[in-house]
């Protein structure tokens, strides 16, 4: 059976039920109404004058017809069971005992029509438009194949280059694009043609749609935006017919930017396997049948975004199509301040804010988490019930993304707070004994909603692009800091360390495998990074007998990281009890505190 026919049968199937209940209740019983109701001695003098010919006496009323100068009338009353009605019946020559039938009348017979031919029209409607929702055409007959990009007209994106901070290197390459669609002719008439397409790629929350809005803004013409995944149907050719009508619309709105969101859906690479989405194969191949067809000195400028660059299809990046890739890479340290107070325009702040001192404590930041701390500064300072932004709302702010809210309602018992603060000032102690590290700025054992029960927070003094092997084992001798406190001062292990073993094992496999810091392997790449702008995985590309080398290199690795942090720890125990039982006094103590309490055991820091 066709599964596409069900829906038919089932409509049919509903339509004649219907027609059986309007039948067998709606109808009688407005037949019923219609009949006209007199009391039942009135009845029995309607029988005794000799109007009444025909009587039917039902379960719960009597039925019965009067002739009126020729014109018969039905007529009801109640029951009145009598033994002499039947005597009175006949004695009036009345038939009885038959069943009276009743015409329906022109009213009843429009609405026995009326009714069905209704109810028919609704249910095939109804059915017909959850058959198109589901065929993936909207809500009409008439969307079939139709895009579902949203259309803003004229800059309604309300957004240009000046909202958009952090990205120079990228607006400079879009403003070409902005070039030719305020002036197409400039270009032609040198014979120079504008790349059909840009391909914005980068890490989550960089700014991509933005980016793409605000070229739209600047150029002051249509904007249409979809994302990928809107193309991708359970029926096949839906894909491609949304693509046609995509690109027709901007061909009539020309010169307008096309965007496309996370275009890696209908763009993955194509291969010869079998199992594939040929629905998506079909959406890939009309869209760069349709990137082909069009004419560039129209305007028409297609954008698409995404962070997975490397599984995109080759033929989708070849030159007349996506020719160019503009990196949309996280913000560095200028970058960071700039966006800052791209977000400060739009709340109240208190006019001594040192973005520098902010966007030192956030590298690694994207816009969009920039964008979140600010906002997250401006609901605390509503919760205390203050009209501006404070740099110590910023701050704070930076934590609540970092490592959560605070937990002040948890219950830590003393002996377990002991442990926490041993094992943050281990840390913190390991970080302020080396060199080329980041300075201590806050230590806390103040529970944190992610899980963490308390945390040490660096914050460089300068933006850095370069690690040297020394650094990066710096930092691994720093994350051996807490656990080797425990084992020092309490003679335990405990789970609070798991998450610094995680971070430990993955800097040694990047030290040795992807940047080749050992001797034992030279320069040779025992890992690949996937998904550069998705987390970076690490996938192994080596022999058996290399990767237990590799792995016998790490464990080394590692050990050699713990052994230096015990010797730091053990070097400065009387630092490391003093600043422990300081911290469990205050529970959150800043680096300037941390750094005068050591230099009391340390000369030399």
């Amino acid at each position: 059976m066709n599964k596409n026919k069900r829906p038919l049968y089932i409509y049919y199937g509903i339509v004649i039920v219907l027609m059986l209940l309007f039948n067998i209740f709606l109808f009688p019983y407005l037949q019923n109404k219609s009949v006209k109701e007199v009391e039942y001695s009135q009845f029995l003098e309607m029988i005794r004058t000799g109007k009444v010919t025909k009587v039917e006496e039902q379960d719960r009323q009597i039925l019965f017809e009067v002739n009126d100068g020729g014109k018969v009338i039905l007529y009801k009353t109640g029951p009145w069971r009598s033994k002499d009605l039947i005597n009175l019946l006949e004695e009036n020559n009345v038939e009885f005992g038959s069943q009276i039938q009743r015409e329906p009348g022109f009213l009843m017979s429009l609405l026995s029509w009326i009714i069905p031919l209704f109810a028919f029209i609704a249910i095939g409607q109804l059915l017909s438009r959850s058959l198109l929702k589901q065929m993936g055409g909207g809500s009409g007959s008439m969307s079939f194949g139709k895009s579902n990009a949203k259309i803003y007209v004229k800059a309604e994106t309300g957004k240009t280059f000046r909202d958009v901070a952090g990205q120079e290197e990228a607006k400079e390459a879009l403003k070409e694009i902005v070039g030719f669609l305020h002036n197409p002719g400039r270009y032609a008439s040198i014979g120079a043609k504008l790349p059909k397409g840009a391909l914005l790629v980068g890490p989550p929350g960089t700014g991509k749609t933005l980016l793409a809005q605000a070229v739209a803004g600047e150029a002051n013409v249509p904007f249409f935006s979809i994302s990928g995944s809107e193309f991708v149907e359970m029926f096949v050719g839906m894909g491609a017919a949304k693509v046609r009508d995509l690109f027709k619309q901007a061909n009539e709105k020309a010169p307008c930017i096309v965007f496309i969101d996370e275009i890696d859906t209908i763009g993955k690479r194509r291969d010869s396997n079998y199992g594939g989405n040929d629905e998506r194969e079909q959406t890939l191949n009309q869209l760069l049948s349709e990137m082909d067809g069009f004419d560039g000195k129209k305007g028409v400028v297609i954008l698409a975004a995404t962070n997975r660059p490397e599984i995109l299809d080759p033929a989708l990046l070849r030159p007349g199509r996506f020719d160019r890739q503009i990196p949309v890479e996280l913000p560095d340290l200028q970058g960071r301040i700039a966006i800052f107070k791209v977000h400060a325009r739009n709340v109240r702040t208190e006019p001594d804010i040192n973005f520098e001192t902010l966007a030192l404590a956030t590298a690694g930041a994207s816009g969009a988490d920039i964008a979140n701390m600010v906002n997250e500064g401006a609901l605390r300072a509503v919760r205390e019930g203050r009209s501006a932004v404070s740099q110590r709302d910023i701050e704070e702010s930076i934590e609540v993304v970092i490592a959560g809210y605070e937990r002040k309602s948890m219950i830590v018992s003393p002996e377990e707070k002991r442990i926490v603060a041993y094992h943050e000032i281990g840390h913190a102690l390991v970080t302020a004994c080396q060199t080329h590290t980041a300075p201590v700025h806050k230590i806390t054992i103040v529970p944190r909603t992610s899980g963490a029960l308390g945390y040490v927070m660096q914050v460089d003094t300068e933006e850095k692009f370069l690690m040297s092997a020394e650094e990066i084992f710096n930092k691994m001798v720093i994350l051996c800091g807490g656990r080797s406190a425990e084992e020092l001062i309490f003679n335990t292990k405990t789970t609070g360390a798991s998450n610094d073993i995680e971070k430990l094992t993955q800097l040694a496999r990047q030290y040795i495998g992807y940047f080749g810091f050992t001797e034992e392997f030279d320069m040779t790449a025992l890992v690949e990074r996937n998904n550069k702008y998705l987390g970076g995985d690490l996938s192994y590309n080596v022999s058996d007998e290399s990767l237990r080398q590799y792995d016998e290199a790490v464990f080394r690795l590692i050990k050699k990281a713990h052994e230096k942090a015990i010797e730091i720890l053990k070097e400065n125990s009387g630092a490391h009890h003093a600043l422990a039982n300081y911290l469990l006094e205050k529970e959150t103590i800043t680096g300037e505190e941390f750094m005068e309490i050591l230099k009391r055991y340390r000369d030399d820091i």
